[in-house]
């Protein structure tokens, strides 16, 4: 197979990127399951903007003390500088902001967050966004996506990446030769046992760079959401209680129905919060009270909310309901430069897969979408800056990627080490 520009994953920062490529590029979308099937559309709470001028240093400074101050200050200047064009962008593929009487934004807050910066629409701005994106790429006769196709491994040639091993959706090795490949994989997700993230996420992009050498950063940051909704039932995923919902007023109890923390601490240091008082009461979860929030607006904000709780038995205008910490976002990854170049020529890394050092050891709530979307555009504007020839591939023998499941195990447990060595290599623990 041959093509200009080789995209793994149809998430966000994927989409994005090959809207932004030009038109006359050939341009391959691969991912793993379906094409909704990925960690954008699960996201629900909203996006980040800097909303004017004045609220600069206070959006900067917010995204710091979150990340520890252990974020890249230029990436975290990017992003919050380039966030009113990106909004731009998607308004005019079509996606629907919420807005007040006069047709303004309505902005909401989430934990860590100085001020109402976060645009939404209802609790599942993810959605809105790639859904959105989607429909667009589906529109462009440049752009192909193939589903059920899975990146094995990439293809090296004088130290550059020129092709990509692929297995299609018939099951078939195939190889693909293009002028770069861009990694949008998603997370790790897959590798907990509780996640918030689809099972198939399970890091591959980040073993393939540990086996050609790519460099990594920041690869034991890992985020635990504070508050998923807690079952004794096994399920894929777990359901995530957005932090809007905080951000506009739910309390935590513990089990004698007493508030125990700041519901709008970083989420990193919520979670101690939580988890020490599980510990202390001797339970598997504590209470999240949404009766709070007027029922008016919990109904309009977060009705997906509502529903899944419904759903599962929990009537939230009546009731609170139990929640509990799970697995999910990654803010290490591949090492990228500001124009999301990895340090392997061919080669550029976008959305979680990446590490460009925004988010430091700890992310602030909803920078994630901007974050992926800014850096994904910049990927796209380099690749259209600096052209290459389609190189013709290396004889490689395809036998080693026949048996799935060994590669798969060999995959996880690359990244697995690779997360405790450097848990092991200094006082930089997980968080």
């Amino acid at each position: 197979m041959q093509t200009d520009i080789l995209i793994v994953g149809s998430g966000c920062s994927g989409l994005y990127c090959a809207l932004h490529l030009p038109r006359d590029k050939k341009i391959t979308i691969i991912t793993k399951a379906d094409a909704e099937s990925n960690d954008s559309f699960l996201a629900q709470g909203g996006i980040c903007v800097l909303r004017d001028e004045d609220d600069f240093d206070s959006f900067f400074e917010d995204t710091l003390k979150a990340g520890h101050y252990e974020n890249d200050r230029e990436s975290v200047r990017i992003m919050i500088s380039s966030s009113r064009d990106v909004i731009s962008d998607l308004v005019g593929y079509g996606v629907e902001f919420s807005r007040d009487a006069n047709g303004e934004f309505n902005y909401t807050r989430e934990g860590a967050h100085s001020k109402n910066r976060i645009l939404f629409h209802r609790d599942i701005t993810g959605k809105e966004i790639t859904s959105k994106l989607l429909a667009e790429v589906k529109r462009r006769d440049n752009i192909t996506i193939l589903e059920s196709t899975t990146l094995l491994d990439i293809i090296e040639k004088n130290g550059e990446c020129v092709g990509a091993v692929i297995t299609t959706k018939d099951g078939r090795v195939d190889t693909v030769s293009a002028e770069y490949i861009v990694l949008a994989c998603g997370g790790i997700g897959g590798l907990y046992r509780h996640s918030t993230n689809f099972r198939h996420l399970t890091g591959d992009a980040i073993a393939i760079a540990i086996e050609h050498g790519v460099e990594l950063k920041n690869i034991n940051y890992i985020q635990i959401h504070p508050t998923t909704l807690y079952t004794d039932k096994p399920s894929d995923r777990s359901f995530l209680i957005s932090e809007s919902v905080r951000g506009e007023g739910a309390k935590l109890y513990n089990k004698d129905m007493e508030r125990f923390a700041n519901e709008l601490l970083p989420r990193d240091l919520l979670v101690k919060e939580v988890k020490s008082q599980m510990k202390k009461d001797g339970t598997d979860f504590v209470w999240e009270d949404l009766r709070t929030i007027p029922e008016e607006e919990l109904f309009e904000h977060f009705p997906n909310i509502v529903e899944h709780c419904k759903e599962q038995n929990y009537d939230v205008t009546e009731e609170c309901i139990p929640v509990v910490p799970a697995q999910h976002y990654f803010m290490g990854g591949i090492k990228v430069d500001y124009n999301s170049k990895t340090s392997m020529d061919g080669l550029y890394a976008i959305g979680e897969t990446a590490c460009n050092g925004v988010h430091g050891r700890n992310r602030l709530a909803s920078n994630s979408l901007l974050e992926s979307l800014v850096f994904a555009k910049r990927a796209a504007f380099d690749m259209t800056e600096n052209p290459r020839e389609v190189s013709e591939l290396p004889q490689i023998s395809l036998d080693k990627y026949e048996n799935r499941e060994e590669l798969k195990e060999k995959y996880r447990k690359l990244v697995l080490d690779e997360i405790e060595k450097a848990n092991n290599e200094g006082d930089k623990k997980n968080v």
